[in-house]
């Protein structure tokens, strides 16, 4: 088997089997957007491909992409490039178990609908510590800030969450 095919399969068997968590932390990053979320993935695995030699010398694979991923996002909300605008409905039917939990899917899209409405940075540390369960030091590299940084956007992100969930909020705690 030559290099260049070894690579190749070696990089397809990772990405199969990292494919769906990447998927998921992508949905909640971009808001429910199904269609963002997998344009994102894509965007991410081919730059992990591209650099595939440093990825594969990585301590952590799946942590050097999904940081790939989130960086990809948070650049891509800078430079404001897509011509898209959300709508008030969402095209595509919810699907079960898509990730963030089990329940009654009108307080999923409540949630989800809120998080699209923070800031993108608090979003990104929100799903890197609450649904990832990422430590405060892992949220912290990933998203290449500090610590005491990522704990004050925590409190205050999820302050804003409360907010905009309202009377929500009580039926969310139950899930």
């Amino acid at each position: 088997m030559r290099r260049s095919e070894q690579r190749l399969e070696e990089f397809q068997e990772f990405a199969s089997t990292c494919g769906t968590r990447l998927f998921r932390t992508a949905l909640l990053l971009t808001g429910g957007d199904w269609h963002q979320a997998e344009d994102l993935v894509q965007t991410a695995l081919g730059k992990a491909f591209a650099s595939w030699s440093r990825v594969r010398r990585a301590d952590n694979r799946d942590a050097y992409v999904r940081t790939v991923l989130i960086r990809t996002h948070l650049s891509q909300q800078r430079l404001r490039r897509s011509g898209e605008r959300p709508v008030a409905t969402v095209p595509d039917p919810a699907v079960p178990g898509a990730g963030y939990g089990e329940g009654d899917p009108a307080l999923r899209v409540a949630l989800l609908a809120a998080l699209a409405r923070l800031p993108v940075k608090d979003r990104a540390v929100l799903v890197l510590r609450y649904w990832e369960d990422r430590s405060v030091e892992q949220t912290a590299a990933e998203l290449g800030l500090r610590a005491g940084t990522v704990r004050n956007r925590s409190m205050s992100a999820l302050g804003k969450l409360r907010e905009l969930l309202g009377s929500e909020r009580e039926s969310l705690i139950t899930i």
